[in-house]
């Protein structure tokens, strides 16, 4: 064993351990060496070695100066045995290193004396300092509640404001871990965590939970702790309280939603014109979102559609419940629910008095809830079945006037309503009170429009022979103004018929008032016996005095059609209108075919220089004529060709059910027509025409020549046929009124004269000669020998007139047939 520091070198890997093990120790270097009396190194260790790069064999036996900046060696101030001071030691390659020294003196028992030094390197050393400051430092000033934890999850530090966080000291949270400390369940859930933490190496941030007690909300992270050779040593963890933070969040938060809220319910009844959807639409808009029952109570006369009474007049208070909306159904409810019922409240109830004082109720308890209410009352019993504890009434007013009440309640563990909901529900009340007052005074114009408008329209259609007609009208859902949509069916001369259906442009009065200005105009034109293009023409030349505005050309579309059911012939001609329809059965298979008649498309009426021009056809016996509006197979999204043919597919399916037209009618407009709001902004007139012919005995016809004697023969004729239809009674009279038609066409005629006799509702005789002309109608004078006969003719007909004809003119008139 040796005596002398000099021979005590230690082996060169004693300061080594396994390869990749590392000392916490060596995280700050402490090197040691060992000087005699003369100053001469007596001991290196190792880390000076891998400090100053001089090995042992370097540094052992030489004086310390040689290794100091300064050339001197160690000693001690003064008196003292051990001290701490500041050296600067050379490096091997020749730069200085400055340390932090602590030195003390050792003697042995012979008299020797030795001087140990342990020193480190000084920045080092200092950083470490800085590092402890300040980990103390912000363990002691900050606002954080701090926590580390070893890698049991025990506490083994803790800050003053973790124990303010915990409401305990810190040595009670010392060496004990979360489950110890915190509530359950949060403890589990936190030590939990901290063991993935630990183990994964994951850090958690602004983790939030509820504070200990249960008051409040902090932010936790949490993040694991390692050594310099990235061991785990522990956790870390920092609280943060931000229960005043939450507080504000979630008042911004509130206040966003309440933004939220206003802006959906405006939107909800933005576009709604009736009174009933826009207390549905508010009511589900609030509910759940801001309570859990929520209903509209309107003035009876609001409810009505009339002017809401003043506040003064109401001594007894008759409401009507509208939009009832629930976040759950229950029996209990039913027995509040009073949807479309009256009920009556007497002025100094609740409700009562919020209506007749306008100022809105706030209940917070379910005591002022049922405050003043009989105990007697079964909705009493219900509410409380229900829970009902906070309950907001307030009155819906618009222009000075009160319409009613929203009412709006939370149930059950909800928090009950406060100021912030009043006002809230206030601003909603006001914009509903609005909308319920435009809708009111919507429907009340709409509907004397929809009373203008039906008063206009055909009350009956006539009963002629060799048809059968059947109609539809639907005015647009309540969300839309009626438009101008109007048909017609018209009894002409010779038991023919005109049937018509058209469109004006626009809605409201405006339209309404246009569609009977031109369905009047036509009827007048009707009557003068035109051909269907040239009525059309004589229409459309109308239009600067139908317009409205005169300064507004008035735009429509129309489509006329006559029919001669004698002959089986129908003339069309239309203006701008869709195609009429025509459904023919097969004789063979009894199947329905339908497709669209090509007719010359003409420009709607309103355009001028455009030429309209007819199409005459011959239809089967029994076809089906249909005409109708763009109401009807008009969609947003498709091409208006896809709604006829989807028309005609509809019409074919319904005729092969052998049901009346009045089913086929009733079958077209409900397939065509259902609830979509996309197919209710217009109006829908249809018109369904069974076309037959008359049967053969009922018609008759002759030619003669333009001869005087043939006014004989005429009048036989007559007398024959009236006898063979058992109509001798107007025998005596048609032969008169025939003697005096074919008498004025031999004296201007050259040609042939024709005379045709046709049994329907009336006797119609006409006698057609090729003059174009009509007879010149005018009053005779006392000495007059001729121009007697039209006179006589217009006396004693029922009815009388002339139309033009390809080659030619005819001359009709019409008796009346016995009872």
């Amino acid at each position: 064993m040796p005596t002398d520091p000099s021979e005590a070198r230690p082996p060169e890997d004693s300061s080594a351990g396994p390869p990749d093990s590392q000392s916490r120790l060596d995280v700050l270097r402490v090197a040691t060496f060992l000087l005699d009396g003369a100053g001469r190194i007596v001991f290196w260790s190792p880390i000076a070695e891998d400090l100053f790069g001089w090995g042992w064999a370097e540094a052992v036996g030489r004086p310390i100066k040689d290794f100091t900046t300064t050339g001197h060696t160690i000693a001690p101030p003064g008196e003292a045995r051990s001290w701490n001071d500041t050296l600067w030691l050379r490096h091997r390659d020749g730069h200085p290193i400055r340390l932090d020294m602590r030195a003390a003196l050792l003697e042995k028992g012979s008299g020797d004396s030795y001087l140990v030094a342990n020193v480190v390197e000084a920045d080092k050393a200092l950083a470490i300092e800085q590092d402890l400051a300040t980990l103390d430092g912000l363990f002691t000033a900050s606002p954080l509640g701090i926590a580390v934890f070893d890698t049991d999850l025990r506490y083994t530090r803790v800050n003053e404001a973790l124990s303010r966080l915990h409401g305990a000291p810190a040595g009670d949270l010392i060496g004990r871990t979360v489950l110890d400390v915190l509530p359950k369940p949060m403890s589990e859930e936190i030590h939990r965590l901290q063991q993935e933490v630990l183990r994964s190496g994951r850090s958690v941030i602004d983790l939030v939970t509820a504070s200990p007690d249960g008051d409040g909300a902090q932010s936790v992270s949490f993040g694991r702790l390692t050594d310099h050779a990235g061991r785990a040593v522990g956790v870390s963890c920092t609280v943060m309280d931000i229960t005043e933070r939450r507080e504000a969040l979630d008042k911004i938060e509130r206040a966003r939603q309440r933004l939220v809220l206003l802006n959906d319910v405006g939107r909800a009844l933005g576009d709604l014109l009736d009174v009933r959807r826009i207390c549905s639409a508010l009511t589900h808009a609030l509910v759940p979102r801001l309570g859990d029952y929520a209903s509209v109570e309107l003035l009876i006369a609001v409810a009505r559609g009339e002017e809401p009474p003043p506040i003064e007049e109401l001594s007894q208070v008759t409401m009507v419940q509208f939009g009832l909306a629930a976040s759950r159904s229950s029996t209990a409810l039913d027995t509040l629910n009073r949807e479309g019922k009256d009920t009556d409240y007497p002025s100094e109830s609740l409700f009562g008095t919020v209506l007749t004082t306008g100022t809105p109720h706030l209940a917070e308890t379910q005591g002022e809830v049922l405050a003043g209410a009989d105990e007697r009352d079964p909705r009493v019993a219900a509410a409380r079945e229900l829970g009902l504890h906070s309950m907001l009434t307030l009155p819906l007013r618009a222009r000075g006037r009160v319409l009613g009440l929203l009412v709006v309640s939370r149930a059950e563990r909800r928090a009950p309503f406060d100021h912030e909901d009043l006002a809230l529900t206030m601003e909603l009340g006001a914009r509903a009170g609005i909308s319920l007052d435009n809708a009111r005074l919507y429907g009340r114009e709409r509907e004397a429009a929809l009373m203008l408008q039906r008063s206009l329209l055909p009350q009956s259609l006539p009963v002629l022979p060799g048809v059968r007609v059947s109609h539809r009208y639907v005015p647009s859902r309540s969300g839309a103004e009626i438009g101008g949509d109007w048909f017609d069916v018209i009894p002409l001369a010779g038991g023919r018929m005109a049937f018509v259906i058209g469109d004006a442009t626009g809605h409201g009065l405006r339209a309404a008032a246009t569609m009977g200005q031109l369905r009047t105009a036509v009827r007048t034109l009707a009557g003068l016996d035109l051909a269907p293009a040239d009525l059309l023409r004589r229409l459309n030349d109308l239009g600067q005095d139908v317009a409205q505005p005169p300064d507004s050309p008035v735009m429509a579309t129309c489509v006329y059609a006559v029919y001669d059911p004698s002959t089986r012939i129908c003339t069309l001609a239309k203006a701008g209108h869709l195609p009429p329809v025509l459904a023919v059965e097969d004789a063979t298979t009894g199947r329905w075919t339908a497709q669209p008649l090509e007719l010359p498309s003409g420009a709607p009426l309103g355009v001028d220089g455009v030429a309209f021009e007819e199409r005459m056809i011959e239809v089967a016996e029994g076809a089906v004529l249909v005409l109708y509006t763009d109401g009807l197979i008009e969609t947003r999204h498709e091409d208006i060709a896809v709604g006829v043919g989807r028309l005609c597919d509809v019409l074919a399916g319904a005729l092969g059910e052998d049901g009346s037209l009045e089913d086929v009618c009733d079958t077209v407009v409900g397939t065509l027509h259902p609830s979509a709001a996309e197919r209710e902004s217009d109006d829908i007139a249809l018109l369904a025409v069974r076309l037959s012919r008359l049967p053969e005995d009922r018609v008759t016809a002759w030619s003669f020549p333009a001869e005087r004697q043939v006014v004989h023969r005429t009048r036989r004729v007559v007398r024959e046929t009236l006898r063979e239809w058992g109509l001798t009674a107007v025998a005596e009279e048609a032969e008169l009124l025939v003697g005096e038609l074919v008498t004025n066409a031999v004296l201007h005629a050259t040609g042939p004269i024709q005379m045709r006799m046709v049994l329907g509702a009336s006797l119609l005789v006409e006698v057609t000669d090729p003059v174009p002309d009509p007879p010149d109608e005018r009053t005779p004078s006392l000495d007059d020998e001729n121009g007697r006969g039209l006179v006589l003719v217009a006396a004693g007909s029922h009815r009388w007139g002339t139309r033009r004809e390809p080659a030619g003119k005819t001359v009709w008139f019409e008796l009346s047939l016995p009872d």
